[in-house]
C-alpha cells in the first residue's frame, strides 16, 4: 500500500492507495499531519510520496522521519512517466506536474487539457505522445474574491455560495456572478480554443470548485477531485518499479 500526501496552499490531502485504488483520504492542516500515525497503524503501508507547494514545516519533516517506510519527496529531479518539456522545471509546481501525470495515466494516448481550480486556476497541456508542454496560471475563485475586497475600498468580501443571477441585482450578487461566470467563460474559452487545434481533445477538471458548462463541452470534460493524488501515486509506483 502507498501513502500519498499532497500539501496545498490551504490544506493537505493524505491518501492511502492499494493497487492504484484510493482506499481512504483525509484532509489535514498543511503544517502538521496528525493523521499519519492513525493511517499507518490502520494500513500495511510500504511506500510513500509527498508533494508540496509550500515549504514543508519542521513538524511535518519530524513526523515523516518517524515513519518506518521511505517517503519520497517529489521534486523537479524526480523521474516521471511523461516527457516534461517545461523550460524551467525547477519553478514548476509539483501539484501541476502530478495532475498532468494523473490525467495521462487515466487517458493515455490522448491530447489532454488539465484544469485545476484551487487557490490558483491552472491549465496544463499534454499531447497524445505523452509530451507535457506547460500551461498557464490564473487566479482561483477565492483569490478573485479576496482581490476585489483588498483592492477596491468599498467592495465586500463575498462567499461563493449564493444566488448567481444573469446580472447582479446587488453588489454581493454582482461580485459573485462576475467572479464565477467569469471563470466559467474563461475555462470554456480555453477549451474551445484548444479544440480547434486538437479536435479529439479531452479535458480533466480537478480542484475544489464546481462550474456549469453548456452541453457541447460537458461531453469531453471529466471531473476528478483526486487527480493530483492519483498522479502522485502513479509517480511513486513508477519510481518503485525503477
Amino acid at each position: 500500500m502507498n501513502l500519498v500526501i499532497d500539501i496545498g496552499n490551504t490544506v493537505a490531502k493524505v491518501a492511502v492507495f492499494n493497487q492504484g485504488e484510493v482506499i481512504e483520504i483525509i484532509r489535514s492542516s498543511n503544517h502538521s499531519l496528525d493523521c499519519l500515525g492513525m493511517l499507518c497503524n490502520k494500513y500495511p503501508i510500504t511506500n510513500g510520496i509527498i508533494a508540496s507547494v509550500i515549504t514543508l514545516s519542521n513538524t511535518i519533516r519530524r513526523q515523516l522521519g518517524k515513519l518506518d517506510f521511505p517517503v519520497m519527496e517529489l521534486t523537479y529531479k524526480t523521474p516521471v512517466p511523461i516527457q516534461n518539456l517545461y523550460k524551467t522545471p525547477q519553478t514548476l509546481g509539483m501539484d501541476r506536474l502530478a495532475a498532468v501525470v494523473g490525467a495521462n495515466y487515466l487517458s493515455p494516448g490522448k491530447d489532454l487539457l488539465v484544469i485545476d481550480a484551487g487557490t490558483a486556476l491552472t491549465y496544463e497541456f499534454i499531447d497524445a505522445g505523452g509530451r507535457y508542454y506547460g500551461g498557464n496560471i490564473s487566479p482561483g475563485i477565492y483569490t478573485r474574491f479576496k482581490a476585489l475586497n483588498a483592492c477596491c475600498d468599498k467592495l465586500p468580501l463575498v462567499e461563493k455560495n449564493g444566488d448567481t443571477p444573469e446580472f447582479g441585482y446587488s453588489t454581493e450578487t454582482a461580485i459573485r456572478t462576475g467572479v464565477i461566470k467569469g471563470m466559467e467563460f474563461e475555462i470554456a474559452g480555453y477549451i474551445s480554443n484548444m479544440k480547434k487545434k486538437y479536435p479529439n481533445l479531452l479535458v480533466f477538471l480537478t480542484g475544489g470548485d464546481k462550474f456549469s458548462f453548456d452541453t457541447n463541452l460537458k461531453s469531453i470534460i471529466f471531473a476528478d477531485r483526486f487527480l493530483v493524488l492519483k498522479g502522485l501515486n502513479r509517480i511513486l509506483d513508477y519510481n518503485v518499479k525503477q
